[in-house]
């Protein structure tokens, strides 16, 4: 979506709308950092726009493997910013010949651990997008390798620094809802029955096999590319593996990143039907609705979606988590900020707000200015690639749970599942060649 340069403006930094930060020398392009953007899409290019926004950032080059997209991506880039940027269809020759001070990681999720990796051992400090990684073992990977070259990697999981998700965040610890005993966790959308696509041949500017990458070759379906891999197990984790991750992260933020000790998952594809892949045509392969329980310490947490029957016999927002405690049920909602029911008679419905950034409702913007702030000062970013690996685990071992049909025992500290080898074997996976998996 192309946005008019003075709407932009209007919402930028630079305009004084968002922080003052003090001057310092940076070599870069006009002081600013030298900034490349790796995945040009819908949501690469939100995450492109906060940077300029920043005022701080120069897009020096942009990588897609698809030029449908990366053309006019690049096109906004220099109308916005006046900056033009240099096009590669391949993340290395781009980390090789600009040597970014930061790269944007916005790829499909099977691509986010060998760029992310790449890219701090080329000096860049990195914003990935959420989930992190496709197993959890690649996670660990891009841990050590950002710890390992001294870098700073931020995660778009931006309901960390959203306004009322803090608030209701401090409310909960400040214990106003009293002691939690269960949170429930949930997205719910509407959907059918299923039918194959047809496959096709590539679209020309495509490189089809480059954006497969180390995931399995499959035919090319416009039901994959360019929206519709987070619903095909090859590239993504389903539902659990994308809106999950957000609320997962609410979870274990509240707990203060206590790890779950047992997770058990069930669900499956009723409704939308048997997964289709064959040389005529494909269907979806995630799981249409999903139930996961996560055993804690002191608390049990409970994720569901389905992708049928959407939510208008529920009350409230279709996202988010409900945190039953001993003095009421708080709902940490999306577009409808927050909203505490307490237990007691005659006592009021506490609510508050959103704040959230247009044109997508979200907060990119506060988590990029979050993400210069630990450039400049070497701390740790609000949601730093370690705390968002714990919370990416929590989904991947909800879908490796219901991937075998049994509960997994979970050792946070090791990051292990206790005395099941074959559910080890799937904290990582087989790479295609010449792709080799990173080590950890």
């Amino acid at each position: 979506m192309a946005i008019d340069r003075r709407d932009f403006l209007k919402g930028s930094v630079a305009s004084g709308l968002a922080f003052a930060a003090p001057a310092i020398l940076r070599a870069g392009t006009g002081g600013k950092y030298r900034t490349a953007l790796i995945g040009s899409g819908w949501w690469g290019m939100n995450i492109a726009r906060a940077a300029l926004q920043s005022g701080e950032c120069s897009i020096v080059a942009m990588c897609d493997v698809d030029s449908n997209q990366l053309d006019p991506a690049a096109a906004e880039i220099e109308k916005l910013s006046g900056d033009k940027p240099k096009k590669y269809k391949d993340f290395r020759e781009l980390l090789d010949a600009e040597k970014p001070q930061i790269a944007i990681v916005a790829t499909p999720d099977h691509w986010h651990p060998l760029i992310t990796i790449a890219a701090v051992k080329a000096g860049a400090h990195v914003y990935v997008e959420k989930p992190i990684c496709h197993t959890i073992k690649e996670g660990r990977a891009m841990v050590n390798a950002a710890r390992a070259a001294g870098r700073i990697v931020q995660v778009g999981t931006h309901r960390r620094i959203s306004p009322h998700n803090v608030s209701g965040m401090k409310f909960l610890w400040e214990g106003k809802a009293g002691k939690i005993g269960m949170v429930r966790a949930f997205v719910h959308g509407g959907g059918g029955p299923e039918s194959p696509r047809p496959n096709q041949e590539p679209p020309e500017g495509l490189d089809w096999d480059m954006w497969c990458g180390p995931g399995p070759l499959r035919p090319f379906n416009t039901k994959i590319h360019t929206r519709g891999f987070r619903q095909f197990l090859d590239y993504a984790n389903g539902t659990l593996g994308d809106w999950g991750i957000h609320w997962m992260d609410q979870i274990l933020w509240w707990a203060k990143e206590e790890p779950p000790k047992r997770v058990f998952s069930t669900g499956g594809r009723p409704i939308a039907g048997p997964p289709v892949n064959d040389s005529r045509g494909q269907t979806t392969d995630a799981p249409d609705h999903q139930v996961a329980s996560f055993e804690f310490e002191n608390f049990t947490a409970v994720w569901e979606h389905r992708r049928f029957a959407g939510n208008n016999a529920e009350k409230g927002e279709n996202v988010g988590c409900y945190f039953y405690g001993t003095k009421g049920t708080f709902h940490m909602a999306w577009k409808q900020g927050w909203t505490f029911y307490p237990s007691g008679r005659g006592q009021k419905v506490i609510h508050e707000e959103p704040q959230l950034n247009k044109p997508d409702d979200q907060n990119i913007l506060g988590l990029w200015v979050d993400f210069l702030k630990a450039i400049k000062t070497g701390s740790r970013p609000v949601c730093d690639i370690e705390l968002i690996h714990r919370s990416t685990c929590m989904s991947l071992l909800g879908m490796l749970s219901l991937r075998i049909g049994r509960s997994v025992e979970w050792d946070g500290g090791k990051e292990r599942i206790v005395g099941d080898p074959e559910a080890n074997r799937l904290l990582s996976r087989k790479y295609r060649t010449p792709w080799v998996y990173p080590q950890a």
